[in-house]
């Protein structure tokens, strides 16, 4: 390899306009979003969420609109024969993929006493298993072919900082990260790019639906606090425009505002700030369970909220 080709990669996906894009998620938020400009892009959409009807009203609209779904179907990407099958459909049907995205997630948040056991798998099996899931089920295609190609990961801000109540979230955002780090140079010699976004604040339904576990978070307190995050949130709309201009530009590192590209970059020049900063977060998280611990219907202080589902990313 040239010095040349240490430094610089050319770009493998400059445009999406017929390329093949799968994108996971694709019923609301992030993936909606992503989906739908990459339609207007000319890409050919394979898309995928875990609930069909959103996705079959997302698919009609992007059809509608002169945009081209070319395969679609409901399914859960933590399970690994689910996702093996659909990829061989896909194969058969549409063909090698151009751009892989891995948008669907799912999350929790909450203190290591008062998380289950169920809450740290699922957010495991979901934003980290379903990921490499798609990852070993569609990417070996795209190096085999030999004509390059780009994977896109959505990790989180909690995938780079250190943010309160997130140790189970983190496990599977950190998690993401440290695959696409690898990747990032694995696939390089393919001419895969690959860019591992790491969203703040977006405005999708994820936020209103988020457990907190252990938390009201009917409790005005912490129905000021969700206020106050929408109003510092992008728009799903604002997050796949920096997607899509991240593979364009075959960036690594994609941010969706400017207040995470900051944060990350004071905690790695400016560690003990940093982490007094964290210090400080962390207190007042606290502060916000003690006014707000939920309540079962008894009136006892509960330690969980329900189930986790699956999501936007």
């Amino acid at each position: 390899m040239s010095l040349t080709e240490l430094i610089v990669m050319k770009t493998p996906v400059p445009s999406l306009r017929g390329r093949k894009v799968l994108i996971t998620g694709a019923a609301s938020g992030i993936g909606r979003a992503t989906a739908e400009l990459a339609a207007r892009q000319g890409a050919q959409l394979v898309l995928t969420d875990l609930h069909l009807a959103p996705l079959d009203e997302v698919v009609a609209g992007i059809n509608a609109d002169g945009g081209s779904v070319v395969y679609h179907q409901a399914g859960d990407v933590s399970d690994y024969d689910w996702v093996r099958a659909f990829a061989k459909q896909v194969d058969a049907e549409v063909g090698v993929m151009d751009v892989v995205m891995n948008v669907a997630g799912i999350s929790a948040w909450g203190t290591v006493e008062n998380l289950e056991h169920k809450h740290w798998r699922s957010l495991v099996e979901v934003n980290l298993m379903g990921p490499i899931h798609i990852i070993e089920s569609f990417v070996p295609q795209m190096v085999h072919r030999g004509q390059g190609g780009h994977l896109v990961n959505v990790s989180s801000a909690a995938g780079l900082l250190a943010l309160p109540w997130h140790a189970a979230y983190s496990a599977s955002k950190f998690g993401i990260r440290g695959v696409s780090e690898v990747l990032r140079y694995d696939l390089r010699r393919h001419n895969i790019g690959v860019s591992l976004v790491c969203p703040g604040g977006v405005a999708t339904p994820l936020v209103d639906t988020v457990q907190i576990v252990g938390v009201d978070r009917e409790n005005p307190t912490v129905r000021k606090a969700i206020d106050g995050f929408h109003k510092v949130a992008v728009s799903p709309e604002t997050a796949a425009r920096a997607i899509v201009k991240g593979v364009r530009k075959n960036r690594y590192l994609v941010y969706t505002s400017f207040d995470i590209r900051f944060g990350y970059w004071w905690a790695r020049k400016f560690a003990l700030p940093y982490e007094i900063a964290m210090r400080i977060a962390n207190d007042r998280f606290n502060k916000l369970a003690q006014i707000a611990p939920a309540v079962d219907a008894a009136g006892r202080a509960a330690t969980s909220a329900g189930d986790v589902t699956n999501g936007p990313g």
